[in-house]
């Protein structure tokens, strides 16, 4: 575990309702600047693939990429770690849905509340959008899981569906494989086509 993996769970079990203490100490000596506030964990392993597809060491550049295991919690994390508590600047992806949560919680700790990058669906969406149907399908059975996968769309639920819906349930059917596919279909962009949250993001970063 490195030491920002380590500042990431202090952190997480701070806002769990800890003392906070330890998530206190390391950001006095690792001094992160930035705290990239998402939503799940597929969104921190697409977010950090694509960084380090560009070759940025994000840790090293003290900015902290961290799951909120849901957009209800923004509020309790930028308190924490905003201007109301570890001085961090903010940031994050959030869907459209839940851009209310991001406002409301950023907004509240002190911190601009459009510094964050918005999702139309979710980042799924955007990422199978702007990778497209096929090139997803050729994704999927790189990584073994093309039976699964062809299984899954011949099922009666599935049929009336369109592509991108059906795609998207596929990848939230299997626990670990939403995380699995964030880091490969960010891996899989093509540059020019990352999607504009993503890269609205890591350009503010």
């Amino acid at each position: 575990m490195t030491d920002m993996d380590a500042f990431r769970a202090e952190v997480a079990a701070w806002a769990a309702g800890g003392p906070g203490d330890t998530a206190r100490e390391l950001a006095a000596r690792l001094h992160p600047r930035t705290a990239v506030l998402l939503e799940g964990r597929s969104d921190v392993a697409a977010v950090e693939a694509l960084a380090g597809r560009a070759g940025r060491d994000l840790a090293a550049e003290g900015v902290c990429v961290l799951s909120m295991d849901g957009a209800t919690n923004a509020a309790r994390y930028a308190r924490l770690l905003g201007p109301s508590g570890l001085g961090l600047r903010l940031t994050g992806l959030c869907d459209d849905a839940e851009r209310a949560h991001y406002a409301r919680g950023l907004a509240a700790a002190g911190a601009d509340p459009d510094a964050f990058f918005v999702c139309v669906a979710d980042l799924e969406d955007e990422l199978i959008r702007a990778l497209g149907i096929d090139r997803v399908g050729e994704l999927v059975e790189a990584e073994g899981e093309g039976r699964a996968l062809r299984t899954f769309l011949n099922q009666p639920a599935q049929r009336d569906r369109g592509p991108l819906p059906r795609l998207r349930r596929f990848l939230g059917t299997t626990s670990g494989r939403k995380i699995r596919y964030g880091r490969v279909l960010a891996e899989g962009l093509d540059p020019a086509r990352v999607p504009a949250p993503l890269a609205g993001l890591l350009a503010f970063l």
